[in-house]
C-alpha cells in the first residue's frame, strides 16, 4: 500500500468556499491530455517537521468522461518517499485544485483583502451584527471593521479580542453581509434584530 492518498478538495471547498480555491465544473471540462493539474497528496510521517500534505502537479494522460483521470507525477516529492516523478497517478475531478485554465478572478482572490474582526464573530461564531468601512491602514487592508454588536468597551480594550484576517475567513463563518462589501469608505450597517436584515446607520 502506498504511504500517500489524495485529498478530496471538493469537501474542503464546500466548507471553506471563500478561502479554498477549487476549479468549477466548467474549468474541469476544459482539461485535455498533456496538460498539468495540481493535486493534494496526503501522507503520514513521524517527522514533527513534516507537513500534512504535498501539493504537486500531475500531467494528464487520459480522461474517461465520467470524472476519472490518469496521469504521471510532474514534481519531485520532498517528503513522500514512495513517489517519484513519472509515477502513475489515478484521480477524480474532486481531487483537482488547480488547472492551466484557472482565472485570477475567482471567489477566493476576491476576498483576500483583510479586515479587523472581533473574536465574538471569528472564534465564538456570533453572526456579524455591525460593520463599517474606513480608510485602509495598508495595502492588505479592505477597511472593513466587523463586530457581533454586543462587544463592550472592556472587551474592545483587549487586543487579543480582535483579529486581522482575510474577509474570506469571516465569510466562511457568516456571509450574510456579502452584498455590502462593495460599499464605499464611510459606510456603516447594523443588523435589524427584528428582520435580521442590515440597514444603513451613522457611525
Amino acid at each position: 500500500m502506498p504511504s500517500w492518498r489524495l485529498k478530496n478538495a471538493a469537501d474542503v471547498a464546500a466548507r471553506h468556499k471563500y478561502t479554498f480555491y477549487k476549479p468549477g465544473a466548467d474549468v474541469i471540462a476544459q482539461i485535455r491530455p498533456g496538460e498539468n493539474v495540481k493535486l493534494i497528496f496526503l501522507f503520514d510521517s513521524s517527522d514533527p517537521a513534516a507537513p500534512e500534505a504535498e501539493r504537486m502537479w500531475v500531467v494528464v494522460d487520459s480522461i474517461d468522461g465520467t470524472g476519472g483521470f490518469t496521469g504521471r507525477l510532474d514534481n519531485t516529492p520532498r517528503w513522500i518517499a514512495d513517489l517519484k516523478p513519472g509515477d502513475p497517478v489515478e484521480f477524480q475531478e474532486e481531487h483537482i485544485i488547480s488547472t492551466e485554465h484557472d482565472s485570477a478572478d475567482n471567489i477566493v482572490n476576491r476576498y483576500l483583502l483583510r479586515c479587523y474582526v472581533t473574536q465574538r464573530v471569528l472564534r465564538d461564531g456570533s453572526p456579524v451584527g455591525y460593520l463599517y468601512r474606513e480608510d485602509r491602514d495598508n495595502d492588505r487592508d479592505s477597511g472593513w471593521r466587523l463586530f457581533a454588536g454586543d462587544e463592550g468597551p472592556e472587551y474592545m480594550d483587549d487586543p487579543d479580542n480582535v483579529a486581522f484576517v482575510s474577509l474570506g475567513a469571516v465569510l466562511n463563518r457568516d456571509d450574510s453581509f456579502l452584498a455590502l462589501l462593495e460599499s464605499p469608505v464611510g459606510s456603516a450597517f447594523a443588523r435589524d434584530p427584528q428582520t435580521g436584515q442590515f440597514r444603513p446607520v451613522s457611525r
